[in-house]
């Protein structure tokens, strides 16, 4: 039960700190799968391409995911309601007080200060996904140099890069995903 209710928690953090949508979500999940080891890096970019080709929010659905791995269906509900809840009150009290205060310079500058960070939180997740879709950070640590590289997973990345820079039409993104996803199942990444 501590571990169901620890769950809670950390995903209503979650919900309640990483402003700026879904991929604002992922140095949260990083942290979870370093600190309770629900998942590792590699089942969080797992996830993280399941939830984005699949329909809903990303945060939402990695909740859903990990909530199911862990206990199943209430694990699912319970962390998915644990991570929209802060949106739910926070999106309330601000609908309800905004419509009078938006003018106010200080409301302004409250806004204006959360676009960096959220960029900052954005980009730190691409940076984390990169360097874990595409390198084994744990074969530097252990010295290994010649497993550095995923080598399929770089040469995908290369030849989907070309492929969306090419033509003067820029192919829909869900090509690239059915795509990509046929080529991960047919060279087993």
């Amino acid at each position: 039960m501590k571990e169901f209710l620890l769950l809670c928690w950390e995903y209503f953090k979650t919900g309640l700190f990483a402003i700026g949508g879904g991929y604002a979500t992922i140095p949260f999940l990083r942290e979870m799968s370093v600190k309770y080891g629900w998942f590792t890096l590699d089942q969080l970019t797992t996830m993280l391409a399941v939830s984005e080709s699949t329909p809903g929010p990303i945060g939402v659905n990695m909740a859903t995911y990990v909530g199911y791995s862990q206990f199943g269906i209430p694990g699912a509900i319970a962390a998915t309601l644990s991570l929209v809840t802060p949106s739910i009150i926070v999106i309330c009290i601000i609908a309800s007080v905004l419509e009078r205060f938006k003018k106010l310079q200080v409301v302004q500058g409250i806004f204006s200060g959360l676009r960096p960070a959220v960029c900052g939180f954005i980009l730190s997740a691409v940076i984390s996904i990169f360097l874990v879709s595409l390198f084994r950070t744990d074969a530097l640590g252990a010295g290994d140099f010649g497993s550095f590289f995923k080598w399929k997973s770089i040469l995908l990345f290369a030849v989907l890069l070309a492929g969306y820079k090419l033509p003067k039409k820029t192919p829909h993104p869900i090509f690239l995903i059915v795509a990509a996803a046929c080529a991960g199942m047919i060279f087993s990444f």
